[in-house]
């Protein structure tokens, strides 16, 4: 048996040339605070700050769109979509499930991120 204690980090993959532009991206427009990646890997990338989380960005080649997603509770989901909406990101309806309103979007290299806040 694995005794789990929390969720540690997530992590997406961006194309490496748009590696700095993901870098802006989830800074900017999403609003995550740039933490130290330690200078002991061979590719590029990106560590940040969400919650009580990292969610790392790498370079990949770039992936077939998927329903491969992270989910992330936020606490006014309507602001979000707004936040989301006014910088030209694109939203994905969800289907409805009981208790919670969710939607995910895309980011501009491809990744799907849920947002969703318990009712």
């Amino acid at each position: 048996m694995i005794n789990f204690k929390r969720a540690d980090h997530i992590h997406i993959c961006v194309p490496h040339e748009k590696l700095e532009e993901a870098r802006l991206f989830y800074t900017r427009v999403i609003g995550l605070q740039p933490i130290t990646r330690p200078d002991v890997f061979s590719s590029d990338g990106y560590w940040f700050k969400v919650a009580d989380i990292e969610m790392h960005i790498g370079v990949e080649d770039s992936l077939p769109r998927s329903i491969r997603h992270t989910a992330f509770e936020v606490s006014n989901i309507a602001a979000a979509r707004k936040h989301l909406v006014s910088n030209g990101v694109e939203i994905v309806e969800e289907p409805l499930i009981p208790g919670r309103e969710r939607f995910a979007f895309i980011d501009p290299f491809g990744n799907r991120m849920e947002l969703l806040q318990f009712l």
